[in-house]
């Protein structure tokens, strides 16, 4: 794995890399409080397969890209960020995959650019559209949902989250990541402006447009421990998908999947590349067994 800087016109990147330079293309976009550190295993395996990966570090998380009012954070500009990354990479299509708020802004970019996402793969993150109907109709999800109320509070939040070196910050974990990249993901949110920045997702205003159902090959993987994402949610996703679509529950999982079950979350997304497409390596390999849900 690299470093790479992708200058954009929305800003400079900060991104790891792996993979050789033409192997088919996969983005993956990180959620809060984390960066692109959190793929790291599969970023290994996928480009121990012949893929490229690139996982940014997202808008306000990049220095280079960290801009100071909420409302540059709206889905619709996290969306064309994914664009501006992908066109300065010379990707016409790729494959997405995304986690927590990556996850969100993926399901919003595979409805506003079906052509140019080859498949999606969502961890934990339900779709839009199915959220919004659970948190109408459960109380489960609206109980789980009320923490994002919570941390539209400006300043209060950031002096309570990195109050007693972080002591808030480093619980919302819950013990299920790795304790070098906890350290790593504090250092990089307790720089100046940069917690501020992570939050303005939470505090940017409404999605200005209505998603729609997702038409392209889809893999949500959802945990069964997740403490922010409802059963509800997670199985209304799949009335919000028309094109193929898998859906996998790991069992006593938390929300941190991508680092709390890393060789299964690789597994899983090689699967779902290798159905839909050509291989990540030159070689005909075959796909791995698959057991669809």
């Amino acid at each position: 794995m690299t470093e790479l800087s992708i200058s954009t016109a929305a800003g400079v990147f900060d991104a790891i890399v792996a993979g050789p330079p033409k192997g088919r293309p996969v983005l993956l976009l990180h959620g809060f409080p984390q960066t692109g550190l959190v793929w790291q295993r599969q970023i290994a395996a996928l480009g121990a397969h012949g893929y490229r990966v690139v996982a940014p570090d997202q808008r306000g998380y990049s220095p280079g890209a960290r801009s100071e009012r909420p409302e540059d954070y709206r889905i619709s500009v996290l969306v064309d960020d994914v664009v501006s990354i992908t066109e300065e990479l010379g990707w016409a299509s790729f494959d997405l995959v995304g986690h927590d708020w990556g996850g969100a802004v993926a399901w919003w970019t595979a409805d506003a650019h079906p052509g140019r996402v080859r498949t999606l793969t969502v961890v934990s993150t339900p779709h839009p559209g199915a959220l919004a109907t659970t948190l109408r109709t459960d109380q489960d999800q609206r109980e789980r949902s009320h923490y994002m109320i919570d941390w539209r509070e400006t300043p209060a939040t950031e002096e309570r989250m990195l109050a007693g070196d972080a002591e808030e910050l480093r619980a919302a974990y819950a013990g299920k990541v790795p304790q070098a990249s906890v350290e790593a993901y504090v250092r990089h949110l307790s720089r100046p402006g940069a917690l501020t920045a992570a939050l303005n997702w939470y505090r940017a205003s409404r999605p200005d447009g209505v998603i729609g159902v997702i038409d392209v090959p889809t893999l949500y993987v959802w945990s069964t421990a997740d403490s922010a994402f409802g059963p509800a949610a997670a199985q209304e996703t799949g009335q919000w998908v028309n094109g193929p679509y898998r859906f996998e529950t790991l069992q006593d999982v938390s929300h941190w999947i991508p680092e709390e079950a890393p060789e299964t979350l690789s597994r899983l997304l090689l699967e779902h590349l290798r159905a839909h497409g050509e291989y990540g390596t030159t070689e005909n390999t075959p796909p791995m067994d698959s057991q669809k849900r």
